[in-house]
């Protein structure tokens, strides 16, 4: 596992916080220089093919080494970590043999990993935890991905007698913003199916996602002095706090859980003048999820007519679809996954992911793609940390996929 760890070491040095006021691809040109690196890297292993788009996409190829036909199968990570929270300069902390007490994250003693908090490091005693120093995020999200695939493909390469047909590696940028699927070209890429190796927990086996959909609500009102405001003035930023408190309070993030959906305010910014928010919306199901979305037409219809035509005005777009719907037509692909983790002596914990993936957008668009897990845990601030044990279980993961997949059918 040391060469796992050091591997994984070097690769959060690079700082790929993915910028979404950027419109370019790779949003940030420490996406680029990973990518070069991950490529050199890539060809000294031996793997062919290995190119990057001129988006910042970059693929390579482990040749087939048996001789009856069988699918293409690829794995998929991303390059950038969440603008949410720095990733300059990661010291990380590695804590051997943990003995399950809070963990204190750097030396001002203000932050800790702590049991009481985050009930999951109970299970965790005598792993190997990856943990911050409280500066910064560490990366695992999906740098430990990253980490997983490229261990896989190395050690394929130097044991040949493990049979595999072809394999196709991705690693896209910009998926933290929601834009990881934007320029990935899958009929090169050449798959049958994949799977993105960015899940959290060990033995994560996601094929079910959000419906997702970003609202944007501007209010306009009408400022006059509050000395001569009477039957005249319109406050924009009282509107907006009425659109808010229109909405079902026991439905965010926060109040909800597994299959439910909920609204979440992003930003809140006005005066009397202009106001303006933005959501996200998401619901595994459908139908429901029109709902949603068709909540705000109806808030902003209900406004109108209270305030005057034009007052308030919103604009809903789709982001991504609950890939459920193109993968149950191949589920065999989820059960190969298991079978794989089985194999590695890992217990898959199927759930819905809260949340999106590449793999959700990808499977719309003609590639199957299921998401594995990593072994990291709160990804996107200070706490996040990686279970090494947990990543080398999803290697080894990978590599029984490849194995299982190339078996001849009767």
């Amino acid at each position: 596992m040391n060469n796992l760890l050091n591997r994984f070491l070097q690769y959060v040095q690079f700082e790929t916080t993915s910028n979404p006021n950027c419109v370019q691809s790779p949003s940030s040109e420490g996406q680029s220089k990973f990518a070069e690196f991950l490529s050199q890297e890539l060809q000294s292993i031996g793997l062919q093919d290995v190119q990057i788009s001129e988006k910042g996409y970059l693929t390579a190829l482990l040749p087939s080494n048996i001789v009856h036909s069988t699918p293409v199968i690829g794995f998929i990570s991303h390059l950038d970590t969440s603008p949410d929270f720095s990733a300059k300069d990661v010291n990380a902390q590695i804590i051997n043999n943990y003995n399950g007490e809070k963990i204190s994250l750097g030396t001002d003693g203000t932050l800790f990993l702590s049991p009481d908090i985050f009930p999951e490091l109970n299970s965790l005693k005598g792993r190997t935890l990856v943990t911050t120093n409280g500066n910064s995020l560490l990366g695992a999200d999906d740098k430990a991905g990253i980490t997983a695939i490229v261990s896989a493909m190395e050690f394929l390469v130097h044991h040949p007698e493990i049979p595999h047909g072809a394999i196709r590696i991705g690693f896209t940028p910009d998926e933290e913003i929601g834009r990881g699927a934007d320029f990935f070209d899958v009929d090169s890429f050449g798959a049958d199916w994949a799977y993105t190796i960015d899940g959290g927990a060990i033995g994560e086996l996601e094929f079910e996602n959000f419906n997702a959909a970003y609202a944007k609500v501007h209010i306009s009102g009408k400022s006059v002095h509050p000395g001569y405001a009477f039957n005249k003035m319109v406050n924009a930023s009282l509107i907006a706090s009425e659109f808010i408190q229109i909405l079902p309070s026991n439905e965010t993030p926060s109040t909800t859980v597994d299959y439910e959906g909920f609204y979440h305010l992003t930003s809140i910014a006005g005066d009397v003048s202009n106001a303006n928010l933005e959501f996200i919306i998401r619901d595994h199901d459908s139908k429901i999820f029109a709902q949603r979305k068709n909540r705000f037409l109806e808030i902003e219809r209900f406004l109108n007519e209270k305030y005057g035509e034009n007052t308030v005005n919103v604009e809903v777009k789709d982001q991504y679809f609950n890939m459920k719907e193109k993968i149950e037509p191949v589920i065999h692909i989820v059960d190969l996954a298991k079978k794989a983790m089985e194999k590695a002596g890992v217990k898959p914990l199927i759930r819905p992911i809260r949340g999106g993936t590449d793999g959700a957008r990808l499977s719309y668009m003609g590639l199957p793609c299921p998401n594995i897990f990593t072994g990291g845990y709160n990804f996107h601030g200070p706490y996040e940390f990686l279970v090494l044990e947990y990543l080398q279980k999803s290697v080894e993961t990978i590599i029984n996929i490849c194995a299982l997949a190339s078996a001849k059918k009767d």
